[in-house]
């Protein structure tokens, strides 16, 4: 059988190793950098679902698989020894007035389409302790299916866990696969941009030192508040289509703060331990693209997770896995690549 090449050590060319390696395969995974130098080597690390309105095929698949998130860190954690910062804490965010139906209406829209596995429910935010959001209605929704995971700690599990299992992982720029083998495009936002299929967006984040591991992750207009396990706090970002330098930040950044204090007044004094900057990947459909590329034997592109990456990525290496050991196409029609001139 033909040797297997990732190329990428990000989030999806991670779990793609890890999961081609659970199942006895022996895969290569060439990263030119190093694990972790895009996108997924962030800060933010929410794992939270769509509004559980105008069901799609998409939708109900982000379900599956934040629902199945446990268990695969859980044997991540496991098989490698280290631990990927998850936790299913939650997510709080404020309602307002306008937004109260809206709000009840989507609570029962969660209790049928969420299967019983998770709630959507309205909460007085006086009766909550810890990271709590300003909100003029005294009133949160709390979701009980969003998770959260420490970036960084998450590709350290999974380079473990797949070298564990068998995989090989190689950081080198002169790195190419071996000839013959079957290669999967995991290259984050130049990938997508070389293949024809999208871009990159650049986000700005920062961590805050404050102890709150146990707390939800807030989420206030269009913001994402983050509590880690190794006590910080996550606060980002901006969507940047045109930019300069796509790795530092600038006064946009102070201003994701500055919206982030007045959203949650704990977080008012505590010191900034980090700001990052990066460009993350953005396919044309906004979807991940996964599959074979177009006019090319033995070619496959794994990309485009945006701002869902972590989300998405444990069920998305099950079906690539699928197509590459046993030849079952599986795709999701919303996730298979589309040329730029069809698009």
């Amino acid at each position: 059988m033909a040797g297997i090449t990732v190329m990428g050590g990000g989030i999806f060319g991670l779990a793609l190793a890890w999961e081609l390696a659970r199942r006895g395969a022996r895969p290569r995974l060439i990263e030119r950098r190093r694990i972790g130098a895009g996108a997924s080597g962030g800060l933010v690390g929410a794992l939270a679902p769509h509004a559980p309105e105008n069901w799609t095929e998409t939708k109900a698949f982000q379900l599956d698989a934040l629902l199945m998130a446990g268990a695969f860190w859980a044997e991540v954690a496991r098989i490698g020894g280290s631990d990927p910062g998850y936790a299913r804490t939650g997510r709080l965010q404020p309602v307002t007035e306008a937004g109260l139906d809206r709000a009840r209406a989507r609570g029962a829209q969660a209790a049928e389409l969420w299967r019983g596995q998770a709630q959507w429910r309205l909460r007085r935010v006086d009766d909550m302790t810890g990271l709590t959001p300003l909100t003029p209605t005294g009133l949160v929704i709390e979701d009980t299916l969003s998770a959260r995971i420490h970036p960084r700690r998450a590709l350290a599990a999974l380079a473990a866990a797949a070298q564990a299992a068998g995989a090989e992982i190689i950081e080198n720029a002169s790195a190419r696969p071996a000839p013959g083998d079957r290669v999967i495009h995991a290259t984050g936002h130049e990938g997508l941009t070389a293949a024809g299929l999208g871009g990159g967006v650049k986000g700005q984040a920062l961590t805050l030192r404050l102890a709150a591991p146990d707390a939800p992750q807030l989420y206030a207009d269009g913001l994402h508040i983050v509590p880690h396990v190794d006590g910080t706090v996550a606060i980002g970002s901006t969507s940047e289509r045109d930019f300069d330098a796509p790795d530092t930040t600038d006064a946009q950044l102070d201003a994701v703060h500055a919206r982030a204090v007045a959203t949650c007044a704990a977080l008012a004094g505590a010191p900034v331990v980090e700001r990052w900057a990066g460009v993350r990947p953005r396919a044309q459909s906004r979807s991940p693209v996964l599959g074979p590329l177009p006019d090319q034997d033995s070619a496959y592109i794994f990309n485009g997770g945006f701002k869902i990456g972590f989300a998405l990525a444990p069920r998305l290496a099950q079906i690539m896995a699928d197509l590459i050991l046993d030849g079952h196409d599986a795709i999701p029609a919303a996730f298979r690549p589309l040329r730029a001139d069809r698009s």
